[in-house]
């Protein structure tokens, strides 16, 4: 399986203890008034609101931010920014496809910071199309593992759409098509089976297999692009053994 996703689940744990949580926090609030704007502002009837509301709650954001968020979103209180949604392509280290997804009120600042972060971590800028075809949209849905087993999990999800299970090590990745995230996320509900994170991420059909020097160069990457408050999400084709991440988690 994806060692990103591995890393992903682990620095999601981490972000919410360390220096990064206001940054997290922000983005996360970020999510919620631009699903509000474009969906209303009712959880039940917005898929997308719901599971934005659910990550920023299990990640402690206050209840105060969210509703506040919503009301922005929903033009029910002042204040909300017009918020657009652009992505940029690259190229990281060791020939890493990257994709870049910004949600900026300002696109001149989010151009900016994102050449910036990739040309000083070894990174290039490529033109629109030459490396998104390497990406599909699915669903994944994090669920942690407690007591359950691989095959409790694929019992509640195979029949809404789920295309596979993995086991993460802490935690269960279950993938879907985008279209299919709903579904697969209201069947582990159903049979009561709790969930970390919900959302429609960009998944690479080939990774590039990453050494210890690799994975910490692509590492230092993301971290830099995420350290821009326009930058969402960055996906990105690489894979790292679990040698290679005990290796790095040993640092």
């Amino acid at each position: 399986m994806s060692g990103h996703s591995k890393w992903a689940t682990t620095k999601h744990k981490k972000a919410v203890i360390d220096a990064k949580r206001g940054k997290l926090f922000a983005k996360m609030i970020k999510n919620i008034e631009v699903a509000a704007r474009t969906g209303g502002a009712d959880p039940a009837g917005n898929p997308t609101l719901f599971d934005a509301i659910q990550k920023a709650k299990k990640s402690s954001v206050p209840n105060k931010n969210i509703d506040s968020a919503v009301s922005r979103g929903s033009g029910t209180e002042a204040g909300g920014a017009d918020y657009q949604t652009i992505m940029y392509e690259g190229y990281g280290p060791n020939g890493v496809a990257v994709l870049i997804e910004c949600l900026t009120d300002n696109r001149n600042r989010a151009a900016s910071d994102v050449r910036v972060a990739m040309t000083r971590n070894g990174g290039n800028m490529a033109d629109p199309g030459s490396v998104s075809y390497l990406f599909n949209r699915k669903g994944v849905i994090i669920v942690p593992k407690g007591e359950l087993s691989e095959d409790d999990v694929l019992m509640a999800v195979l029949e809404a759409g789920a295309l596979e299970v993995a086991d993460l090590g802490d935690s269960f990745e279950v993938m879907s098509e985008a279209t299919d995230l709903v579904a697969v996320r209201t069947a582990l509900v159903a049979a009561g089976i709790d969930y970390d994170s919900a959302d429609a991420n960009f998944v690479a059909d080939l990774q590039i297999p990453l050494d210890v020097d690799g994975a910490r160069k692509i590492f230092k990457l993301i971290d830099a692009l995420e350290d821009s408050d326009d930058v969402q999400n960055v996906f990105a084709n690489f894979d790292i053994s679990d040698e290679v991440g005990a290796e790095l988690d040993a640092e």
